[in-house]
């Protein structure tokens, strides 16, 4: 048995548990956040060979590799940049895609080719570019829409060219005229739409929504942290002016007193004195 073929050898339950395993270590260490975590575990447990489960944790550090120290000195992420993600070269390993009563999906770090043709006969498609490389500055998707639907999702800063026919169907125009940023790719969608759509959202790439999840989650905690901290000064507030009040109450009922005390008031030493007066008045007679 030769070294290429171990790849296609058929994946055991124990294997898939393995891989399970190094994807709950990276969401417990953060590397994965949930959507990605549930995204790979449902391919893990569908892989049915070993080549199916080598991508899945490519990118993981395997139990026991140490990792490289991280900077903590802010520089841009690679990546990020349009200049590293456009005009990758090379044959992009995706071309094409077609579904029939069914569907198909090109999402994640993965290269749009210069021209990619895909198909959907009652069924549906996704074409995502949000974190994908493009193989040149100009790409093409030509898709074919029958009794069915294909949506393709851009990016922020990339322009947008919709040059699709549509009969009883149709093309969707609506990001169409947005100027893209520099240095940022140009996707024009053309085809044919028959009893079918073609869609085309702008959407953030999911690293930045989770970023502005993040954002916001800050700003409630913040914004209920005020909230108490406004609430117990409140109470502190009411709190001293009862004090306040039961104090001037008090002293109210104490002048009260001892002005009755004056009229009526009796000590001890008084009553004492009393009695042994009317006990002599009384040895007297």
């Amino acid at each position: 048995m030769t070294d290429d073929a171990v790849p296609d050898l058929r994946a055991s339950d124990a294997d898939r548990e393995r891989v399970a395993a190094v994807l709950r270590d990276a969401v417990a260490e953060g590397r994965l956040d949930m959507e990605e975590f549930e995204e790979r575990l449902d391919a893990t447990y569908k892989a049915r060979t070993y080549r199916e489960l080598e991508p899945i944790t490519r990118d993981l550090p395997a139990s026991g590799v140490s990792v490289p120290v991280v900077s903590l000195t802010k520089s841009p992420e690679p990546g990020d940049d349009w200049a590293s993600r456009v005009g990758v070269g090379g044959d992009a390993p995706s071309t094409w895609a077609v579904a029939v009563m069914s569907g198909f999906q090109r999402k994640g770090r993965w290269t749009a080719p210069r021209k990619f043709t895909c198909f959907a006969f009652w069924g549906g498609g996704e074409i995502d570019l949000r974190e994908a490389d493009f193989a040149d500055r100009e790409i093409v998707i030509n898709a074919f829409a029958i009794m069915g639907g294909i949506d393709v999702i851009v990016p922020p800063g990339v322009e947008v060219v919709v040059r699709g026919i549509g009969v009883m169907g149709g093309f969707d125009h609506r990001e169409e005229g947005v100027p893209g940023e520099p240095g940022a790719p140009r996707v024009v969608v053309s085809g044919f739409a028959f009893w079918g759509g073609v869609g085309v959202r702008r959407k953030l790439p999911r690293a930045e929504k989770q970023r502005l999840r993040e954002e916001r989650r800050r700003e409630k905690l913040e914004r209920r942290a005020n909230r108490r901290g406004e609430g117990a000064d409140d109470d502190a507030d009411r709190h001293e002016l009862g004090a306040s009040s039961s104090g001037q109450a008090a002293l109210g009922h104490g002048h009260g007193g001892f002005g009755h005390g004056s009229f009526g008031f009796e000590s001890p030493h008084g009553r004492r004195a009393e009695e042994q007066g009317e006990r002599r008045h009384d040895r007297d007679r």
